[in-house]
């Protein structure tokens, strides 16, 4: 099965309301699949914390780096991406896109590892105020867990190529493009180089990509923080958010409508094929 239809085939078992109190049939069944599909790589660790005595889990696989990497004990890489979704929404962009583009990363350095260890998470809470990687990235914190990069996947599958489908936070319009076409790389100022790495891999593959870098933990612009890395830059860690900026493209984004029938699955697939370029080879 080529990339474009693995990513469909995700999508297809993760495409349901999950949302962890309104609709825990949906979200167990994806709990599940995202266990099952990542057990064919390795041993899945389950990261649980309590919100309102509910027991919640973040799924975590690590893969080792290549055996030439493996000798110098280089920090992993940390690529998550949240499962849960809000009341009410298949979550097809927001997130499914995501995780399915997490599973085919796990395939990916788990049949070919990179020169980093690869940590991969599913998040959950997420939608309740990144309560899942707020409470993993403090762990990580407290153990003093030092790492390469965070990656937050958070809206990977709409691209609108029509003039003025793009909006911005008060500003930013002067900067970039007016056509909703690109992924956008946002991230902390160390990950500078990792930006501007990251994106290049991506258009090399055929796919506009924007990035942009925030000062203090993305507080002057609220917009930059919504999604799980918020909680690594919190913590003091390199992290950035890959994201088709959601509800400033996304006429979908929180609603019944956010369905498979609206993204754009070449889209989708080239983000992926450029992060695992670019992930391989910081």
């Amino acid at each position: 099965m080529d990339l474009k239809e693995s990513l469909h085939t995700h999508l297809t078992q993760i495409v349901r309301d999950r949302d962890p109190y309104l609709a825990k049939a949906g979200h167990s069944y994806v709990q599940q699949y995202i266990r099952q599909e990542l057990e064919q790589w390795g041993e899945i660790q389950t990261h649980e914390f309590t919100i309102r005595g509910q027991t919640h889990q973040n799924f975590i696989l690590n893969l080792p780096a290549n055996a030439t990497s493996r000798r110098k004990q280089k920090p992993p890489i940390l690529i998550g991406a949240h499962y849960d979704a809000v009341p009410g929404t298949p979550g097809a962009d927001d997130n499914a896109t995501g995780v399915a583009a997490l599973l085919e990363l796990a395939k990916a350095f788990a049949t070919e590892p990179a020169s980093y260890p690869i940590q991969l998470v599913a998040f959950d809470m997420e939608e309740y105020g990144l309560l899942g990687s707020a409470q993993y990235a403090a762990d990580l914190r407290q153990q003093q867990q030092p790492l390469r990069l965070m990656l937050s996947l958070e809206m990977l599958g709409y691209r609108n190529q029509a003039p003025h489908s793009q909006r911005y936070p008060a500003g930013l319009e002067r900067f970039y493009p007016n056509r909703g076409d690109f992924i956008a790389l946002i991230g902390n100022l160390p990950t500078i180089p990792d930006l501007i790495h990251l994106s290049r891999n991506i258009r090399n593959v055929g796919v506009p990509s924007e990035w942009l870098p925030v000062p203090n933990r993305g507080l002057m612009v609220s917009q930059t923080r919504l999604s799980d890395h918020a909680s690594f830059w919190d913590k003091g860690y390199r992290a950035m958010m890959v994201t088709d900026t959601a509800f400033m493209r996304n006429p979908h984004y929180h609603k019944a409508s956010d369905a498979i029938a609206t993204l754009d699955l070449d889209f989708l697939t080239g983000i992926t094929r450029g992060l695992e370029r670019g992930i391989r080879s910081l």
